[in-house]
């Protein structure tokens, strides 16, 4: 529900005397709103201040900036939930960003509570600490559950099947709902932003909202992200042999079987000896234990522990996974909890199922318990495209919006050198020839990790970082964020 900002003045209400109208006081608030905006200054709220968040467990002290949690309500009975915090900097002025992690089915509140957010969970789950290196530093963030199943998200007929046409239309008018709600943001820039399967949310919910004059949208930054399946798929072989896990024999069968005039084929190869050499490639990256969204982290919980699950970065499209898809759909039987391998999600689980959590952040009592992935979305999610190169090239042309695609390098599930390829086929103009790229830490200037510019987009690796670039690398993704929203050089 809204607050507004005053009660409606009756018809005739005006008191008249020697010619002289007296203003109440709420009428001189709105004159002086209404002044104070049209001079671009930022006095007064429209936003519902029945979403405000006022007491959130687990802080020693309660946040100096201002953070909303509720629900924007879509298309056929759907709620996403979100969570907006704004700015410690400057809240009127500074963009606003969208934040959505991928799955399909993953919590954006993961991004909030373990990759970028203000505060971040600790490992007993119920105590948050500040970040240093919190996106809302610079920016509002809002944090969008999306679709409906996710999270704390829900729909009145509790069915969550979709796909990626839907979850687009739905992700703009959750966009369209939240600056009704919070008007006094809506000149603000707009950047929309995610990770992993945003790969694919984020450019084609672009794809609608720069049709949209009254959304300020600026650009968009994909971290880690899916561009393309052909290429996450064939590059990944590529990264397996030359980090060290693949061995000279393999390496050779896929060369004689998958490959002719230099060209491989790893992504839907008719040859049966090509899919028993990748069948090896698939065993050894995904099933032996190795942490896929860091091939150089420790996997949480011992190898013994691992089971293996599919969260829309393994693509499970075509013949030579198909058992691999099977062993993942057998391991997810009638589960609702989906934990992407090697993660541990138990201490946001913890927190945000606690009672105080809850009713802190205003969840409605249709939400289900929270759960990082949702299986359900997952398992009964359209994906639609094979790659985002139209979305792409359609922002591209418009020749006004800054695009920006960072991997960390020594991700799996969607490796850098897939994305790398991506942008290089989009045919831009280069500006600026690949070279390292530059932060500070607490030890001085740092090698960030490589970047290479072309006109309006940007292709940026993170060095030492996986899946999670704000996780692994806090300081260089801080670094990176800010130069892309600032317009700043890498």
């Amino acid at each position: 529900m809204r607050k507004e900002v005053g009660p409606a003045e009756p018809r005739g209400s005006d008191h008249r005397a020697g010619g002289n109208v007296h203003m109440r006081p709420m009428q001189v608030l709105l004159l002086c709103c209404f002044l104070w905006s049209a001079l671009g200054l930022r006095l007064c709220w429209a936003a519902p201040v029945a979403d405000e968040v006022i007491n959130l467990p687990g802080l020693r002290k309660q946040a100096s900036f201002r953070q909303y949690s509720g629900y924007l309500s879509v298309a056929n009975g759907k709620h996403l939930h979100y969570w907006f915090v704004e700015s410690q900097n400057d809240p009127g002025t500074d963009p606003v960003v969208l934040w959505l992690n991928g799955g399909p089915g993953c919590s954006s509140l993961d991004g909030l509570l373990t990759e970028h957010g203000p505060f971040l969970i600790q490992d007993d789950g119920m105590t948050l600490q500040y970040n240093p290196y919190s996106w809302n530093k610079i920016a509002n963030v809002l944090y969008l559950e999306s679709p409906a199943g996710v999270g704390f998200s829900y729909s009145d007929d509790q069915k969550y099947s979709t796909n990626d046409t839907e979850v687009s239309m739905n992700n703009y008018l959750a966009l369209k709902e939240f600056f009704r709600l919070f008007p006094e943001f809506s000149k603000n820039q707009l950047f929309l932003t995610g990770e992993s399967y945003g790969g694919i949310y984020i450019p084609t919910l672009a794809e609608r909202v720069m049709e949209d004059s009254s959304l300020n949208l600026q650009g968009v930054a994909v971290g880690n992200g899916m561009s393309s399946y052909e290429m996450n798929d064939n590059s990944l072989v590529y990264f397996a042999y030359y980090h060290g896990l693949l061995g000279t024999r393999l390496w050779t069968e896929l060369q004689t079987f998958c490959c002719t005039d230099g060209k491989c084929n790893f992504y839907n190869t008719q040859n049966q000896n090509c899919s028993a050499s990748l069948s090896e490639v698939q065993d050894i990256v995904y099933n032996s234990g190795l942490n896929i969204y860091n091939l150089y982290a420790p996997c949480p919980g011992g190898v013994r522990e691992l089971v293996i699950r599919d969260l829309g970065n393994l693509f499970l499209n075509h013949g030579w996974t198909q058992l691999w898809k099977q062993v993942c759909l057998a391991s997810l039987h009638q589960s609702v909890r989906l934990d992407p391998p090697c993660t541990n999600s138990t201490p946001s689980t913890l927190y945000l199922n606690n009672a105080y959590t809850r009713a802190a952040l205003h969840i409605s009592s249709k939400a289900q318990a929270w759960v990082i992935c949702s299986t359900e979305v997952n398992l009964n999610y359209g994906r639609l495209y094979l790659d985002v190169k139209k979305q792409y090239l359609k922002l591209l042309s418009a020749l006004k919006y800054r695009i920006l695609v960072y991997n960390g390098d020594v991700d799996m599930a969607c490796n850098f050198m897939g994305d790398e390829w991506f942008v290089e086929s989009l045919n831009q103009q280069v500006q600026v020839e690949r070279r390292p790229w530059h932060y500070e830490d607490e030890y001085g200037q740092q090698v960030g990790g490589f970047v290479k510019e072309f006109d309006n987009i940007a292709f940026i690796t993170v060095k030492g970082s996986g899946h999670m670039v704000p996780s692994d690398k806090p300081g260089a993704a801080f670094a990176m964020f800010s130069r892309f929203i600032k317009r700043q050089p890498y």
